[in-house]
């Protein structure tokens, strides 16, 4: 990993310049968009040769400055802009006075150091991602400039949290679409055991390094809280959690008074470490976990006619990409259409989505489709996102990638 002073043409006069196109879109970018795409920018024989993450002075085609920017040529988004000022040394202070305007933000919103601390342009930091469990983080530095900065951004966090141990998860399509390899290292102290986290009156446990993503998903954090409440001191409610990972749903709901869940993964590792946070929140006797392939125990539990109070499926992405549109909203369409059967008269039926490039209309007709097909009519009573720790920029339009829409089923 480079270090600081390792990476050229940082600051000053020595700094590269990159300039737009005359079709650049000038104007959105001075009201904020952080974004300029290959076709916008010149990319000439200079900029190509430039390293991938160099930061650079971005200007218009007139020369006139825009601010400081990190380059990928050849990523689609070929610029990020990081300062609006052009002369803005990027930098260990400057990284901790961004990581530190995140850290106030968070602790105004969460009584405990549990939550994503820095969710890329929305705080400022394009393409970089870390979520924080107390002492310890996991950075996801999804584009050039974050990985090249990495040990300034180590540093930096470690300045403002006081974290001991922090993990790099290098992981994801977006890593690949800056030319970044796949690696997951731990690069202060130790990450030998999952880390368990209070949420909802549940303890739910992390694994920082094999986990999926970084080992928890928060942004679930408000919608795993409003499905609780639909069976929230009930001892005869049932509920039954699909694609559960570690148990997200249902251990917020067995906290909250159901009487039994049951989690279905086809992950091992994800089942044991919902099994461990049922003990640690102290619901291990209402907890149960199946094995198998989602959409096989949709139709097993369909023929068993068995039926539940709550049923919820937060499926992976199922459209990771524009080209693949038509059969992901497909693939969630036959998931409501194999749960409602499941659901039982007046119960309820969380169906979600992490696709960014599935829109809300788009996913929310899938899935009354699919509700309609099982022959049930349900009520869309409440549409979730995610929570207030993933900011986002209203100049980038929808970015509402995670979407959990409850509807009431009729009998």
């Amino acid at each position: 990993m480079d270090s600081a002073s390792d990476i050229p043409s940082r600051v000053g006069a020595d700094r590269p310049v990159i300039r737009l196109r005359p079709k650049g879109n000038v104007r959105a970018i001075r009201h904020g968009f952080p974004w300029v795409y290959a076709d916008e920018l010149v990319l000439d024989r200079r900029t190509t040769g430039l390293a991938p993450g160099t930061i650079a002075r971005l200007e218009d085609a007139e020369r006139r400055p825009l601010g400081t920017a990190a380059l990928t040529p050849a990523s689609r988004i070929a610029a990020r802009l990081l300062d609006r000022d052009p002369e803005a040394v990027i930098d260990r202070a400057w990284l901790a006075d961004r990581i530190g305007r995140a850290l106030a933000l968070r602790e105004r919103l969460y009584p405990a150091p549990f939550y994503r601390l820095v969710h890329a342009e929305g705080d400022g930091l394009p393409g970089l991602v870390i979520d924080r469990f107390g002492d310890a983080a996991v950075i996801q530095p999804n584009a050039a400039w974050a990985d090249r900065l990495l040990g300034e951004i180590v540093a930096a966090l470690v300045e403002v949290t006081g974290a001991r141990t922090v993990v790099k998860n290098g992981q994801g399509r977006a890593r690949a679409a800056e030319g970044l390899p796949e690696e997951t290292v731990v690069l202060e102290g130790s990450a030998d055991a999952p880390v368990p986290v209070e949420m909802n009156r549940a303890t739910y446990m992390a694994d920082l390094t094999g986990g999926q993503k970084t080992g928890l998903y928060y942004d679930q954090r408000d919608n795993h809280a409003f499905a609780a409440r639909l069976v929230a001191e009930r001892a005869d409610a049932r509920v039954l959690d699909v694609f559960s990972h570690v148990g997200g749903f249902s251990l917020a709901a067995l906290a909250a008074g159901a009487g039994h869940a049951l989690a279905v993964d086809g992950s091992e590792p994800a089942l044991a470490l919902a099994a461990q946070g049922a003990e640690a929140t102290g619901v291990a006797d209402r907890f149960e976990a199946r094995r198998e392939d989602a959409f096989r125990a949709l139709g097993a539990l369909g023929d068993e006619g068995a039926r539940f109070d709550l049923v919820v499926c937060d499926p992976p992405a199922f459209v990771p990409s524009k080209q693949a549109l038509e059969q992901g909203l497909r693939a969630y369409e036959r998931v409501a259409r194999l749960a409602a059967p499941l659901v039982a008269p007046g119960g309820f039926l969380v169906l979600c989505s992490c696709s960014h490039a599935a829109d809300l209309a788009r996913f929310r007709t899938a899935c009354g489709r699919g509700i309609g097909r099982a022959g049930r009519r349900g009520q869309l009573i409440q549409t979730g996102f995610a929570g207030p720790d993933h900011p986002s920029l209203p100049e980038l339009g929808e970015t509402a990638y995670l979407k959990a829409l409850t509807f009431r089923l009729d009998g």
